[in-house]
């Protein structure tokens, strides 16, 4: 979380990143600590995501190492996810292989990567691997029929979304458009039905609300079948009263005193933050939205590294604001990469985890709030990002401290400006921060929430840190996964592993 003069800053970060220590070997394990024999490096460290399709050239190595645009969130060798040069070299070829063969041979419907707990060599390609999942669907496949046409049932996982007021709209194969569900007969055990389809075991409440659609969705039938099979089309809601349903009670904080510009964060301020500790090491930040699963960034699990993509790796703790006063951590069941993610541009920068069991809440951890997909949060919106990242650009470690930063959010033809990012801000990318400088997140913040306060007073989940220029330039504010454009992904692959 940097805050200091933006003059003072270190060059900007080199394009091509190499080890200055020995890469680890593809399996090996490195524990820091315990007979003292093994220290962690002084250096933060960063390696590309994806090697090469052909053999690397040989490159000299700088003395501290960054990457042109991304927040990289490595503390230590340990966090970088290092291979020997060979295997990658391996690895890359093969890789190349496996692409040609999907390239120009069968063709797979796609969804989520998903990774559970083994250790395995050809990550990210359609290899036919227990932990690696690609769906596939019937040639007559019909979406929100309450069907399962595909194998992981991806035909039905986007037919729900929530408007203003958590207002609860279905689209169904009758219509194809997503319309308000009529609160006629509407009752706590739809409600709890509703929630638990799309991955929130239950509901935290619902109600009637206003509907201003012309038509709505009846309620038709009282069965198992998901939401989309319980309705049919309607000229209008009875009463003109629509379904508001809310899965989660979330957004809400149990300390709200803070200084704006920069400072530690108190308990309670900010409970749906979370600390990633890839084998013992915070290595990125993450945001609970649900009690079973945590959203952040994809480029956290570099995709050509197995270690990096094995569940064991990796501990979750939440609801602590420094890092010398850890609780019992979370456990990791999933970890589901969004396959549209593109580690040179970053577009799509969004992971999924899901947790081994439910997280209990209290005053310290709570969720934020997914927003609702009409939800604007407009230029000039002042929002906060928290993280236990670095306080400034380069340093060698991250804040044992939660650290946070009120920053704007800014229109995205000024970020795509020439003085700024030069048109690389994509619609599911959002800025902010202050084009002054200063005040912005850090290495170690990727993954890790911006929030910014609804009308409801309720905090909703904006963005997730996913890369900058440096840190606190002028001109060079955070870009962060735009949380709105990517809502769909985020919903369709909590119901695919739902509890």
């Amino acid at each position: 979380m940097a805050k200091h003069d933006p003059n003072d800053l270190p060059p900007p970060y080199y394009s091509v990143a190499v080890h200055t220590q020995p890469p680890l070997k593809p399996y090996e394990e490195v524990v820091y600590g315990g007979d003292g024999s093994v220290k962690p490096p002084s250096q933060l460290q960063y390696i590309p995501q994806y090697p090469p399709p052909v053999a690397a050239p040989t490159i000299t190595q700088p003395s501290t190492l960054h990457s042109t645009k991304r927040r990289r969130c490595c503390q230590s060798n340990a966090q970088c996810f290092g291979g020997s040069g060979g295997t990658i070299v391996l690895v890359a070829l093969l890789a190349l292989a496996i692409w040609l063969g999907v390239r120009y041979g069968t063709r797979l419907a796609t969804t989520a990567i998903l990774y559970n707990g083994s250790e395995h060599n050809d990550v990210g390609t359609n290899e036919n691997h227990p932990s690696m999942t690609h769906d596939t669907c019937s040639n007559n496949t019909v979406e929100c029929d309450a069907k399962k046409d595909c194998q992981l049932g991806t035909d039905e996982t986007s037919c729900v979304r929530f408007g203003q007021d958590n207002a609860l709209q279905v689209k169904t194969a009758q219509d194809g458009r997503f319309l308000p569900v009529c609160h006629d007969g509407w009752d706590q055990s739809y409600a709890d039905q509703t929630c638990a389809q799309l991955g929130f075991r239950r509901s935290h409440a619902t109600k009637a609300v206003d509907s201003q659609e012309s038509i709505g969705l009846t309620l038709a039938s009282r069965s198992s079948q998901p939401i989309q099979g319980l309705v049919s089309v309607s000229a209008s809601c009875p009463d003109k009263k629509a379904v508001s349903l809310q899965c989660v009670d979330c957004g809400q904080q149990s300390s709200t005193s803070r200084i704006i510009g920069g400072s530690i964060a108190k308990v309670g301020q900010w409970p749906w933050q979370l600390s990633l500790h890839f084998r013992g090491f915070h290595t990125c930040g993450g945001v609970l939205i649900s009690p079973d699963f945590v959203v952040t960034a994809a480029h956290c699990f570099p995709r050509t590294n197995p270690s990096a993509l094995n569940v064991r790796n990796w501990r979750v703790y939440g609801g602590m604001v420094s890092q010398d006063s850890l609780p019992a951590p979370y456990l990791v069941e999933r970890i589901l990469l969004n396959e549209n993610y593109n580690n040179k541009t970053n577009d799509q920068d969004i992971a999924l985890l899901k947790l081994t069991a439910p997280v209990e809440f209290n005053n310290a951890v709570r969720p934020a709030c997914l927003p609702a997909f009409d939800q604007i949060f407009s230029p000039g919106t002042k929002c906060w990002t928290s993280g236990f990242g670095t306080t400034e650009a380069g340093a060698a470690r991250g804040s044992k401290d939660l650290m946070e930063v009120t920053v704007d959010i800014i229109d995205r033809t000024v970020c795509n400006s020439r003085n700024v990012y030069r048109g690389a801000v994509s619609k599911n990318m959002l800025c902010a921060g202050d084009l002054n400088g200063g005040k912005d997140s850090c290495q170690g913040d990727s993954g890790g929430p911006l929030v910014c306060q609804g009308n409801d007073q309720r905090w909703y989940v904006v963005g997730i840190t996913s890369w900058g220029e440096s840190c606190g330039l002028r001109n060079k504010p955070g870009v962060y996964t735009n949380v709105p454009e990517v809502l769909p992904w985020i919903y369709s692959k909590m119901q695919q592993v739902r509890p």
